[in-house]
């Protein structure tokens, strides 16, 4: 009886989260962008259904913990990133790659919108084999496309250790409406994204 009652508590664990509407750990899937400030990275899938958490952070560099400081000022390697975890039983990688590329200027190198230098590169950062294929090939697809006459010059590279961001960032958009949308709209993302995608644009 006393080896039961952990497999009882384990299944009831489970049941409660399903009930909650969470999914089990085994059920989540994860998956990194980064395109230029990561602000607004976050909303588009925040609003995506099958997202279940989205966390700003750094990714691709060489120093460990950096800081926000750190990483604006360039020199560590980092790029401004989302982390993304999701349901794959409620929304695939490839539909986020498809959200993804409509919500970055993938024709600007080392710079996205108003923000310059490497930080702000656009970049997918894999996980494993399978979303390396499907990023590759969601890449080549837009270039044959005949969308854009200048190269697509996103990077796609394996993802190594991703750092969260500082609590102050996480979640601005929503703590701070009123900057977020000032800097948003001073920046030119959303005119420059019209323009390079049309209806398809932003956060859809």
């Amino acid at each position: 009886m006393r080896f039961l009652i952990p497999l009882v508590l384990a299944f009831s664990a489970l049941a409660g989260m399903a009930s909650a509407g969470m999914a089990a750990p085994d059920d989540r899937a994860t998956a990194i962008f980064a395109g230029g400030c990561f602000w607004c990275m976050e909303p588009p899938f925040d609003k995506t259904e099958g997202v279940i958490s989205t966390t700003s952070g750094y990714i691709g560099g060489t120093l460990d913990n950096p800081t926000y400081e750190q990483v604006s000022a360039g020199g560590t390697g980092h790029a401004e990133a989302v982390k993304i975890v999701y349901d794959p039983s409620k929304v695939r990688y490839d539909e986020l790659l498809y959200l993804f590329w409509r919500n970055v200027d993938p024709l600007r190198k080392d710079a996205q919108f108003c923000d310059t230098g490497h930080q702000y590169r656009s970049a997918i950062f894999y996980l494993d084999d399978e979303q390396k294929k499907l990023a590759e090939e969601s890449k080549q697809e837009l270039e044959k496309s005949g969308r854009f006459s200048q190269p697509v010059v996103t990077e796609i590279a394996k993802a190594g250790p991703f750092y969260p961001a500082e609590k102050y960032h996480q979640d601005y958009y929503l703590k701070n409406p009123n900057r977020y949308a000032f800097y948003r709209w001073n920046c030119g993302r959303d005119q420059r994204l019209e323009q390079l995608w049309g209806d398809e644009a932003g956060e859809h």
